[in-house]
């Protein structure tokens, strides 16, 4: 039986990801869990209004989206924890620069995305921005076979108050459901 438990957003997981920008010429780094593919190359994050990043964002027009893995889940609890306005998150990664010069992001992070502001939308209580990926930048081992192999990266996905790392396939899509056809189910 389903029981209706109210208005709410249960999307889950998402991925954690850190978010980067400049502020007063300084890196700093966000955790974020609201972040989504907007379009084929644009980023959506969320993020609250008067947040120390908005800020950069802003300034700079730029942001980076850099992907943690389980290796690091203590410096990206921190990133979350603490505001930049009070901690120095630039001391805990060492950064490093694209394309633009404005997004600083996160050797640490096996995949780096750069972005480039191209939208602001306009909440009450939160602002998401919408950023064009400029450039990718990953390590070497992120692929196997050409595709990308999330089980060997441990990259961070937040659901239920914990952090996560994607684990087997549960099947190959665009595959699987061919199955139903063949079988007359479809």
């Amino acid at each position: 039986m389903k029981n209706p438990i109210g208005a709410k957003n249960l999307l889950s997981p998402f991925p954690a990801v850190l978010v980067g920008v400049n502020v007063n010429g300084k890196p700093n780094y966000m955790t974020v869990a609201h972040c989504g593919v907007a379009a084929l190359i644009h980023i959506g994050i969320s993020v609250r209004k008067g947040r120390y990043t908005s800020t950069g964002i802003k300034d700079n027009g730029s942001f980076s989206v850099n992907m943690p893995t389980a290796a690091i889940v203590k410096e990206t609890d921190y990133c979350g924890l603490f505001s930049g306005s009070q901690a120095d998150k630039s001391r805990i990664f060492e950064s490093f620069y694209g394309t633009l010069g404005t997004a600083p992001m996160i050797k640490q992070c096996p995949i780096n995305m750069e972005c480039r502001l191209k939208q602001t939308v306009d909440f009450p209580n939160h602002e998401i921005f919408i950023g064009e990926v400029i450039q990718t930048y990953c390590e070497d081992n992120c692929f196997k076979d050409g595709v990308l192999d999330l089980a060997q990266l441990q990259l961070l996905i937040y659901g239920a108050g914990k952090y996560w790392t994607i684990g087997e396939p549960a099947a190959k899509a665009f595959e699987v459901g061919k199955e139903l056809e063949k079988n007359g189910e479809g």
